[in-house]
Parts: structure tokens; C-alpha cells; sequence
């Protein structure tokens, strides 16, 4: 059996609920299991949109507090600097609280992952997520 390391994380008590409510409903049996589950999932998304051909199409979902003026004006940037690859924009306000933005990008698979990785740097974004499709 590999040995297993333990480590320790440190989340918000709402981040933790949420964690723990998902966990019921999928059927893990640990914290620990729906953790490992989680870090292969976002490593293999990694990987799978670094192995991509270099000309791709994605989606790219992101989450973010409506009340954050400062986050939509950091992505207004950011369109802006990416608009080589980015083709579409969507906003849409979800409810009183949240924002849902999506890119839809075309080009660069570099250039793509540049994005996605400065949008998930950015403070104040609650989720990104992304699809990757190969051209």
C-alpha cells in the first residue's frame, strides 16, 4: 500500500459546509477521499488542456461576488489584453449576489492557458472553470 501523506488545509467555514454538503450527496467517505478526488481532477484538467494541439477552443466559466467592483474591472483588463484570443463575452448577474462570467476563446493553447491562469489569480474570483475543445 503507498504511504500517504497528511497535510493540512485551511478553509472558510462556508467553503467547508459546501465541501461537506457535496460530499454527502456524491458519497465520499472522507474528507480526505473527496480532497485526493479533487486535486486529480483539477490535475488532469491541467493536463489535458497543456496537451491540447496549439490551436484550441474553450469555454471558460467564472464566479465572482457581484458586490466586487474591483474583479470587473480586473477582467475587463484582462479581456482587453487577450482580445486576440477571445471572441465572445457573456455577463450575467445569478440572483442578488453572484456574477457569471463566460469567455469563449479561440486560438493560442498558450495563450488560452495565460488567461485561465491569470483569471484564477485573480483576488475576488470564487471559480473558474474551463473546457478545452482541439481544432
Amino acid at each position: 500500500m503507498n504511504k500517504l501523506t497528511v497535510i493540512s488545509i485551511t478553509l472558510p467555514p462556508d467553503l467547508l459546509r459546501k465541501f461537506e454538503d457535496f460530499m454527502a450527496t456524491k458519497g465520499y467517505y472522507s474528507r480526505s477521499e473527496a480532497f485526493r478526488d479533487a486535486v486529480r481532477n483539477l490535475i488532469n484538467e491541467t493536463e489535458l488542456a497543456s496537451t491540447q494541439s496549439e490551436t484550441v477552443a474553450a469555454t471558460i466559466m467564472i464566479t465572482c461576488d457581484y458586490e466586487r467592483k474591483d474583479v470587473d474591472i480586473k477582467m475587463t483588463e484582462l479581456r482587453h489584453e487577450y482580445d486576440d484570443v477571445v471572441i465572445e463575452n457573456i455577463h450575467r448577474h445569478i440572483g442578488e449576489k453572484y456574477c457569471l462570467e463566460i469567455f469563449i476563446a479561440q486560438g493560442n493553447n498558450e495563450r488560452i492557458l495565460n488567461l485561465i491562469n491569470r483569471l484564477r489569480g485573480t483576488h475576488g474570483i470564487q471559480q473558474v472553470k474551463s473546457m478545452f475543445m482541439m481544432l
